[in-house]
């Protein structure tokens, strides 16, 4: 009953239940319009009208503007009034002000530092896109610094527990969420210690992230203790533009001499304590040594943000002993982005790395949410060649994020295993009895197939209910009845078309779209009873045998190519 109440009078619940009544309140003003509301709508619609001419006249993303138009046409009232709350993510005059004192302040403690991009090897993409990030980021290049991955959240909790106990100056935590617990709560003593020595400890979260973790007025029990702690963005129960407006931001300096960063949160949930979701994995790095510091200025901007403060950056920089004793090879360049500008840093980044990968582009990444640009940058590479791999989680910890990163699998599957794959990599076998559908084969050599009757309806149900499996019409497969599941390869002189396709494969241009396009013609004509069956074949192959098909080509002429496929089949029946 205790935890029922708790619930219930929550911070949470009251947001959501106060968030519920302005929407409430929304309904009701417009249901007062009922006796005008072909005055009212008409109204709606003008301002739909408004507010989509001003979308698609800005700068910006083509697919953002696509996703805010629809709602807003479709649903006039409503649309409109979510894009002025949640579409609109600006700052205030006010707030830009305040941001763009604190930008100055950072870029001029990144301007104190020595350039490293000289020693970067001239001409090469490395060079490129490090030039990049320090003119559209400042985010300058750093020597004598010492990386160390930190692979899971175990490692990383351990390694971080250690370094505190080392703290003697200062301790900087910036976190999108921290929740009591086995990890919180090891971490807050040894903060606690540290700030009762006289160590600067200063703890920022997102009000956001912790709002289902953190009691209402948490920052006042830190600063009690002696931990200086503010909240960014506090969230207020209003709807405005301000949700959008988050700090994901996972940062750790420790007197300015190491620092941590990565995806890793302070939640029992990382350090797998709790498994929720199944085994967490998340990673992190650790940085020694002269990059230390951009992190500080990171934590220090948005400190002095929240805080409405300015500090002198440069007083908590590494020690320079330190950091000359620091031989590791290799350069480092922290950077972040900010909102004062239009330029997607993070984004372009990506997209220079992946557009000149030459061997491999592995991504591991649970939230899978990419615009057009994107996909065609890994689809292209998949095309080319390049091993893109990307591993996101099965059990899904945010469902409807899930549901979205899902979405993207199969133009990105058929990218880079139905293209480009050379004739000799494929092998193709009869399974005469259509019992089994799929099957997948794993390293260990072990594979898990697909069985069940030889009915489309199967199939096409799943592809309408996916992800989920409902009841079927089809019947059950009977193992019973099953005397025999015969393999045998596919022979080529017997399966004519699957001759034909290896040609048009080893053949490449426009080969493999005139035998689709004589395929589809001959089988119209078999339908109809005017071909037999192993006409399609002879039929396929002689348009494939017709031509070379070679040199570059045009959508006009993959056209053309079909139009005269389908020709070709009209002159030989």
């Amino acid at each position: 009953m205790k935890n029922f109440f708790k619930v219930v009078f929550s911070r949470a619940v009251f947001t959501g239940a106060f968030i519920a009544l302005q929407f409430a309140a929304v309904y009701l003003a417009i249901t007062r319009f009922n006796e005008h509301f072909a005055i009212f709508y008409g109204v709606c619609l003008v301002l739909s009208a408004v507010v989509v001419v001003y979308l698609v006249s800005r700068d910006g993303n083509p697919a953002y503007k696509i996703a805010w138009i629809i709602p807003i046409l479709a649903l006039p009232v409503f649309g409109v009034l979510l894009y002025l709350v949640f579409g609109k993510n600006q700052l205030s005059l006010k707030e830009k002000a305040r941001m763009s004192s604190v930008a100055e302040q950072y870029e001029k403690a990144m301007r104190s530092v020595p350039a490293a991009e000289p020693v970067l090897p001239e001409h090469t993409d490395a060079k490129r896109v490090s030039d990049y990030l320090h003119r559209t980021a400042g985010a300058p290049v750093f020597t004598h610094t010492e990386t160390t991955y930190l692979p899971v959240g175990e490692v990383y909790f351990d390694t971080l527990l250690a370094e505190l106990e080392k703290a003697e100056k200062f301790i900087f935590m910036e976190y999108y969420i921290i929740a009591p617990g086995t990890m919180w709560n090891a971490i807050h003593e040894v903060l606690r210690r540290k700030a009762e020595s006289g160590v600067d400890v200063r703890v920022m979260y997102d009000d956001f992230g912790c709002m289902y973790k953190l009691p209402e007025g948490y920052e006042d029990t830190l600063e009690a203790e002696g931990i200086r702690c503010c909240v960014f963005n506090r969230f207020i129960p209003i709807l405005s533009p301000r949700f959008n407006n988050r700090d994901h931001r996972k940062i750790c300096v420790i007197d300015g001499n190491v620092g941590f960063t990565g995806g890793i949160n302070f939640s029992d949930a990382y350090i797998n304590v709790v498994q929720r979701c199944g085994h967490w994995l998340d990673a992190g790095v650790m940085l020694r040594g002269e990059g230390v510091y951009a992190l500080t200025a990171m934590f220090l901007s948005m400190w002095d943000y929240t805080r409405g403060v300015t500090e002198d950056f440069t007083r908590y920089a590494p020690d320079a002993a330190l950091c000359e004793s620091i031989t590791a090879p290799g350069w480092v360049q922290p950077f972040g982005d900010t909102p004062l500008d239009n330029e997607p840093v993070g984004e372009t980044v990506y997209m220079h790395l992946i557009n000149r990968a030459k061997d491999y582009v592995y991504i591991n990444t649970p939230y899978l949410i990419i615009d057009n640009e994107m996909i065609t940058a890994l689809t292209a590479a998949a095309k080319s060649g390049v091993d893109v791999r990307i591993v996101t989680p099965h059990v899904a910890d945010k469902k409807f994020v899930h549901a979205m990163t899902r979405s993207y699998y199969l133009e990105l599957i058929e990218a880079g295993w139905l293209f480009g794959l050379p004739e000799d990599k494929i092998q193709i076998v009869v399974q005469r009895e259509s019992i089994i559908h799929s099957a997948v084969q794993f390293a260990d050599h072990s594979i898990i197939a697909q069985l069940g009757v030889p009915d489309m309806r199967i199939p096409i149900q799943y592809a309408l209910t996916w992800p989920e499996r409902l009841p079927s019409p089809v019947p059950e497969l009977d193992f019973t009845a099953l005397t025999k599941l015969s393999i045998a390869t596919a022979d080529d002189e017997t399966f004519r078309c699957l001759k034909a396709c290896k040609k048009a494969i080893r053949k490449g241009g426009l080969a493999p779209c005139a035998a689709n396009g004589a395929n589809e013609a001959a089988v119209a004509h078999f339908l109809r009873d005017e071909i037999g069956f192993l006409d399609i074949g002879r039929l396929v192959e002689g348009i494939v045998d017709s031509d070379s098909f070679g040199g570059d080509y045009t959508l006009a002429d993959v056209h053309e190519c079909d139009r005269m496929a389908r020709a070709y089949v009209e002159a030989h029946i």
